[in-house]
C-alpha cells in the first residue's frame, strides 16, 4: 500500500566490510531484531532496500532469517524489495533464498568493466565475475535488475566510460544508476588526491555527464533523476520515496532514517549500535527534529533531482507555516534567467534544464536556507 506524501520505507544499511564470524552474525541478526521491535509502524511499509552489497556476505540461512524478520516486522511483502549485491558474492542458493522471500529487485555493483578501472577503485571482483552473475540473477528471475557504474575514474578516458555504457546497455538490464567517482577522507583515493597524484577535472565530468545521458536516451532508458536511467516500468520506488522526502527507516550500523518526527543515524560501530539497542536506543546521532520548513527545503532541493521537477503548490500545501516563498520565487527566477531552471507558465511547477542537470548539487546550495 503506498500511502500518498507518507509513504513509509525500510532500509538496511552494510553492517560489515569483510566476512564475519558466525557470532558476528549471530549478533548482528538479533540486533535487527531488536531494532525493529523499537520501530512504531505508523504506516504500512510498501519498500524495503538492503544497500551496501554485504547481505550477499550472509550464508543463505542467514538471508532467509533476515528476510523473515523483515516480512514479519513490515506486515508481509512490501511491493518492492531491492538487494544490492556485490558480483563476487552472487551465489545461486543465495538468488534462491531471496527470490523465495519475495525480493523483486536486485541492484549489482558493476562499477566497470575494465580490468584496470576495478583493481584500480580496489573492487573484489573479475569482469568474468560481473557477467557470471549477471546471468545467474536473470536465470532467477526477478521482476528488476539494475548495474551500478561509476565514471570520472582516475586514469579512465571518455571513450573507457563510452564501452562501460555499450556493454552495460548490450546486458539489457531494466535500471542502470551511474555515479561521478567522489573522494572521501580516509580513503586511498582521498590520499591520491590530497598528494596531487590524481586530479579533478570538472569539464572532463560534465562531458562524460551529458555523453551519459545521451547514449542511455538513445537505448531506451529514460532518465529520471541526475544519477538514474530506466526502462517503462523499471523506475526505484525507494529513491523517489526518498528524493521526494517521505518517510524512511533505517535499520543497522550506519543507517540513516527520517521517521516519526525526526532524523537521525545509527553509530557506524558495530558494537556500539549493538549496546545502544540492548538499552532501548537507536538513531542517536546527527538527529535533527522534523520541521515543516526543513522538509519543504528538502522536498525541493532532492526534488529538484527529479527530471519531472517539483510542484512548488504541491509542497507548499503539504507543509504549512512556512515563510519565505516570496524569495524563492526571486531566487528561481534568477536561476531561469541564467538558464538552470525552467517554469511551466503558471511558475508552480519547476524543473532543472540540461545545464541546471549538471550543476544540480550547487542549484540545490544556493536554495538552501531561502525557506523559515
Amino acid at each position: 500500500m503506498h500511502v500518498p506524501f507518507c509513504a513509509s520505507t525500510c532500509d538496511f544499511c552494510a553492517f560489515y566490510q569483510t566476512t564475519p564470524t558466525r557470532e558476528g552474525v549471530v549478533g548482528y541478526l538479533d540486533n535487527v531484531g531488536r531494532e525493529l521491535a523499537l520501530i512504531t509502524w505508523r504506516k504500512a511499509v510498501d519498500t524495503v532496500f538492503w544497500g551496501g552489497g554485504t547481505p550477499g556476505l550472509l550464508a543463505p540461512d542467514d538471508l532467509r532469517r533476515l528476510g523473515e524478520t523483515v516480512r514479519t516486522a513490515c506486515g508481509g511483502v512490501p511491493a518492492e524489495w531491492s538487494v544490492e549485491l556485490a558480483p563476487a558474492s552472487v551465489t545461486e542458493a543465495r538468488l534462491a533464498v531471496l527470490k523465495e522471500l519475495g525480493v523483486t529487485r536486485v541492484s549489482l555493483g558493476v562499477q566497470s568493466f575494465s580490468p584496470d578501472l576495478l583493481d584500480a577503485l580496489g573492487r573484489q571482483h573479475t569482469r568474468e565475475q560481473v557477467y557470471r552473475a549477471y546471468e545467474r540473477v536473470r536465470e532467477a528471475g526477478f521482476a528488476s535488475v539494475n548495474l551500478d557504474l561509476m565514471f570520472a575514474l582516475p586514469g579512465q578516458a571518455a571513450a573507457a566510460w563510452t564501452e562501460d555504457l555499450s556493454e552495460a546497455v548490450r546486458l539489457q538490464p531494466d535500471h542502470i544508476s551511474t555515479y561521478c567517482l567522489t573522494f572521501e577522507e580516509d580513503t586511498k583515493l582521498w590520499v591520491k588526491l590530497s598528494k596531487g597524484q590524481v586530479k579533478l577535472d570538472v569539464e572532463h565530468e560534465a562531458k562524460l555527464y551529458e555523453r551519459t545521458w545521451d547514449a542511455l536516451a538513445e537505448a531506451g532508458y529514460a532518465q529520471y533523476e541526475v544519477s538514474n536511467f530506466a526502462r517503462p516500468g523499471h523506475v526505484c520506488a525507494h529513491n523517489l520515496n526518498t528524493w521526494r522526502m517521505h518517510e524512511w527507516v533505517g535499520i543497522g550500523p550506519s543507517a540513516a532514517g527520517q521517521h516519526d518526527g525526526r532524523r537521525g543515524a545509527n553509530p557506524a560501530d558495530l558494537d556500539k549500535w549493538g549496546e545502544q539497542l540492548r538499552r532501548g536506543l537507536r538513531m542517536t546521532e546527527d538527529t535533527t527534529a522534523l520541521t515543516p520548513a526543513l522538509l519543504a527545503e528538502d522536498a525541493l532541493v532532492f526534488g529538484l533531482r527529479l527530471n519531472e521537477g517539483v510542484d512548488l503548490g504541491a509542497v507548499r500545501t503539504r507543509f504549512t507555516g512556512v515563510a519565505g516563498w516570496d524569495e524563492l520565487e526571486q531566487a528561481l527566477e534568477r536561476m531561469r534567467e541564467q538558464g538552470l531552471v525552467e517554469l511551466d507558465d503558471t511558475a508552480s511547477t519547476v524543473c532543472l534544464t540540461r545545464a541546471g542537470r549538471l550543476l544540480a548539487d550547487a542549484v540545490g546550495a544556493e536554495l538552501m536556507g531561502v525557506l523559515e
